[in-house]
């Protein structure tokens, strides 16, 4: 059942994505008179799931969904319809259209991008509001959960007070700023520590294969007891661990760490069940554990239990508009930054560039609106970005080729062109699969 509510997520926000994209281009080309032959939903190489003519274009369903297309008469674009354009140009035709006119038609794609992640930002946070964490509300640090942040230098209990040069103002910006960072600065025990990260940080996180990096200290609360656990008659779920042997527990990684040196040994802890303290003798294996299994504590758990203070933040629907218009711009500032790090062969952050199953797994296995919403703006700023690269076939190379008509006043040859598109659709090609070969990579480590 959760393959298929992730499925249902995935293909209900790439197809979003992808006929709005495609309506940015379509109605300004409509607009200026331009014929429209196809309108498709994923690609129909050979044959269709689904298609019908509608005027003068075909609407259809692909049955490979890599994306979508519209195709414009007139127009050298990925279905390389050169025929057509060794005809004479007609007034419907894109090629016969003013440049500024045809600037839009390739823009409109983009800016719908960009426009949906701003609507989507303002639904959000106007429904569902935000919960934030004040960073400087961490009174005892973080918890580090990758050990290549360990290796690197941070450590469970520093307390975050800027990421190059910059104070961060909410917890929950933290683990990204981390991760694009090439400094941090702690207060470790009182003492203002500047740690140096290294420059490949990404890559050694990427081969670590672990998803997590720092979150927020939570207590030792029993969600699952293993069978063959000798504590399994002597614990309970949601029973809290307070104490071991004398020493006050406040967090997990405190217990983990302490039972580590307490192997094979039995032990008395203090515990809290059904709000009532309780004193249970525990029986400690040769791997340092008890045999259960940690809870994850929600956000709003740990504001009940007074261990964080969780502000809720509630939006009118014209506050919501400079807050959505905010967090559109810095999940463009932050995609900038990550396409910095990837293009730069010694961060090694090319290793964590994934293809279609990455973005398949950033959904999950529960349906929340919520999530959806959040991941399908990011998204749609994503595809918005990439768009807009320079390579030919993709939106950002027709742009640059009608900008140097609009400097020089000189048309590239169709010739050149379709040349052109050949090469971007190569270049695509190789990026798709390294994408996704890294996907497979990853898969099977």
């Amino acid at each position: 059942m959760e393959i298929v509510i992730k499925l249902s997520q995935f293909l209900l926000s790439l197809s979003l994505l992808i006929v709005l994209h495609e309506l940015g281009h379509f109605i300004p080309a409509k607009l200026f008179k331009t014929k429209v032959e196809k309108f498709y939903l994923f690609f129909d190489i050979k044959f269709s799931l689904f298609k019908k003519k509608i005027g003068e274009t075909v609407y259809g369903i692909g049955w490979l969904p890599l994306g979508g297309y519209v195709k414009i008469a007139g127009m050298i674009d990925e279905s390389m319809d050169t025929e057509q354009m060794k005809q004479e140009p007609q007034p419907w035709e894109f090629r016969s259209k003013p440049t500024w006119q045809r600037l839009i038609i390739m823009l409109g794609g983009v800016i719908v991008n960009f426009i949906l992640a701003f609507v989507i930002y303002i639904g959000v946070v106007w429904f569902y509001g935000e919960l934030d964490i004040k960073n400087t509300n961490v009174k005892d640090g973080i918890w580090v959960t990758n050990p290549i942040l360990e290796q690197a230098g941070l450590q469970t209990g520093d307390k975050i007070i800027s990421i190059d040069g910059n104070k961060v103002e909410s917890f929950f910006e933290l683990p990204e700023k981390i991760m694009l960072a090439n400094q941090v600065m702690v207060d470790r025990n009182g003492t203002q520590t500047t740690i140096e990260l290294p420059e490949n940080l990404i890559g050694q996180i990427v081969d670590e294969n672990k998803k997590s990096l720092i979150y927020l200290r939570v207590p030792f609360i029993v969600s699952e007891i293993q069978e063959e656990s000798a504590n399994v008659d002597k614990l309970e779920i949601k029973d809290m661990i307070l104490e071991i042997n004398g020493t006050e527990i406040k967090y997990f990684d405190q217990a983990s760490d302490l039972l580590k040196s307490l192997k094979g040994e039995r032990v008395t802890a203090k515990i809290l069940r059904n709000e009532k303290e309780e004193v249970v003798e525990l029986n400690v294996n040769q791997e340092g554990l008890l045999g259960v299994r940690p809870g994850i504590v929600g956000i709003s758990d740990l504001d009940k239990l007074g261990i964080y203070n969780v502000e809720k933040v509630q939006y009118g629907l014209f506050e919501s508009i400079p807050r959505g218009i905010e967090k559109t711009s810095e999940r463009v500032s932050s995609y900038f930054d990550q396409l910095k790090k990837i293009i730069n062969p010694k961060t090694e952050a090319y290793k964590g560039v994934g293809g279609f199953y990455a973005i398949f797994n950033v959904f999950p296995d529960v349906w929340s609106w919520e999530y959806f919403w959040n991941v399908t703006a990011f998204l749609s700023i994503m595809l918005g970005i990439m768009n807009l690269l320079p390579i030919p076939a993709l939106d950002g190379g027709h742009v640059m080729f009608l900008l140097y008509e609009m400097i020089t006043r000189k048309k590239p040859s169709e010739k050149f062109m379709e040349k052109a598109q050949m090469i971007g659709f190569f270049i695509l090609i190789a990026l798709l699969l390294f994408a996704n070969g890294n996907d497979i990579f990853r898969a099977f480590k």
